[in-house]
């Protein structure tokens, strides 16, 4: 039973992730031969806050003041 799972930045509606599921599915039905009941796929969105590159959070990217820093 292949088991997929994806992390993604939040902000997607629930057609654009129900689009993402069924076309990972059909990938992977096709790659690996499997039958499309026994994929599973689990889509994690991941808050802007929580998700960095380069030290900068996608929602400092995105025009959102960076934190405060304490300490």
């Amino acid at each position: 039973m292949p088991f997929v799972q994806i992390s993604i930045a939040e902000g997607r509606d629930p057609e654009q992730i129900r689009a993402l599921i069924g076309g990972v599915t059909d990938a992977v039905a096709e790659s690996l031969a499997a039958p499309v009941e026994s994929i599973r796929v689990i889509v994690t969105e991941v808050p802007l806050t929580h998700w960095g590159s380069g030290s900068v959070t996608l929602a400092e990217k995105r025009g959102a003041p960076p934190p405060p820093v304490t300490g």
